[in-house]
């Protein structure tokens, strides 16, 4: 795997983990970035995130290499894998980043079938999924789609929890058909999601005291968020909870710069939507990681519009957080801002935060302009935002 930097301290634009140290390049430097579209949806909106990496300005220097890599339950359906393992050699031995796009895993099982984004992070241990969601703001600084102005970052364990997968079912000696899932926290992936939450918060922060004051949606100190389920599942989300909390009490920089609060999941879920404004950094294991993260696109208009990154030590996978839309495949109705926010984010994650800032500004100018696809309302084809979001970078 090429590794284009270490991912620890560096400030970044929406808070998210930079490379450090910076590089300085006096010619122009050439990016390898594996393509998955994978199913649906994803075969649409991933062309678009080329496209637009592809129309940076030459003022930022980036020029970019794309390798066209298979996944996806289509795969599966016509070669029997649903992850090649040409695509995992491909983007551990010739690529600096990925963007994969959407999967159609089927809701009943599919013998010999498993998740191929599920296997990526496990075989490229990109061990965090990052989800800033943020709400689009008109000129005047209120939000323009959804009642409350929202910057949260959500910080979801991305390799255990239940999505380990170890599940079966048996026949019980009265006729019973029972089914067992095994669930699976550990203190080392636990406490390194918690150091990257922490981390985030402060770049967040460092972000926000560049800004003017009237301009901030978050006014306090960073603050993190644990959330957890502990009081049933005393063991799990219990050592969930305590490795998180050992980082902060043992780590100053934490300690003294960052505010931590704790949240069982059922009433982060009710705080979410009454008060998203009350949220800075949320870290949580990767179930629900997962569900928060969906339920707060709501909060911003649509799962069309926000982006995530799969981050680990040595590499970063962006992907849009929605699914592959078998319902609206090939009509051009397809929204691609949350992959081209996802290209962003992919680009921020290694260090690169002036061209990643370009695209999320070009982003906003074009949703300010009203370009936007059905699921925001608009009448937009796919195409028509994604050559708007080329015409706005800057």
């Amino acid at each position: 795997m090429r590794v284009l930097s270490s991912l620890p301290k560096a400030q970044a634009v929406t808070g998210s983990l930079a490379s450090a140290p910076r590089r300085s390049y006096s010619s122009v430097r050439t990016l390898t970035l594996g393509l998955i579209p994978a199913d649906g949806i994803g075969r649409e909106v991933i062309p678009a995130a080329q496209q637009v990496l592809n129309a940076l300005p030459s003022s930022y220097q980036l020029a970019f290499q794309f390798k066209h890599c298979e996944a996806g339950f289509e795969h599966f359906q016509q070669h029997g894998t649903a992850l090649p393992q040409q695509t995992i050699d491909v983007l551990r031995q010739e690529c600096d980043g990925a963007l994969f796009g959407a999967v159609s895993s089927p809701s009943h099982k599919v013998a010999g079938y498993s998740s191929p984004i599920v296997a990526l992070r496990k075989h490229l241990d990109l061990y965090a999924n990052v989800r800033p969601v943020i709400s689009t703001t008109t000129g005047a600084g209120e939000a323009a789609m959804g009642e409350k102005a929202v910057d949260m970052l959500i910080i979801r364990e991305n390799t255990e929890c239940l999505y380990i997968k170890k599940e079966r079912q048996f026949t019980d000696s009265d006729g019973q058909v029972k089914a067992i899932a095994e669930r699976l926290i550990t203190q080392g992936a636990s406490e390194r999601a918690g150091r990257m939450a922490f981390r985030m918060a402060l770049a967040r922060q460092a972000v926000r005291e560049k800004q003017p004051v009237d301009q901030r949606r978050w006014t306090g100190p960073p603050k993190v968020t644990i959330v957890h389920k502990s009081n049933v599942l005393s063991i799990t989300d219990g050592l969930w909870r305590e490795s998180i909390r050992h980082v902060y009490e043992n780590t100053p920089e934490f300690r003294d710069q960052i505010a931590l609060e704790e949240q069982l999941v059922d009433s982060m879920v009710y705080r979410m939507f009454r008060e998203p404004e009350v949220f800075d950094v949320v870290v949580a294991p990767n179930l629900y990681g997962d569900i928060l993260s969906d339920g707060a696109a709501a909060l911003v208009g649509s799962l069309g519009l926000v982006p995530s990154a799969n981050v680990g030590d040595n590499f970063v996978m962006g992907e849009p957080v929605h699914g592959s839309a078998p319902d609206i495949a090939g009509q051009h109705k397809a929204n691609p801002i949350a992959a081209i926010r996802s290209a962003a984010l992919l680009l921020e994650n290694i260090g690169l935060s002036q061209p990643a800032s370009a695209i999320y500004q070009a982003v906003d100018t074009t949703l300010r302009k009203g370009f936007r696809t059905p699921d925001l309302g608009g009448t937009a084809t796919t195409e028509e935002v994604t050559e708007a979001v080329c015409k706005h970078l800057q």
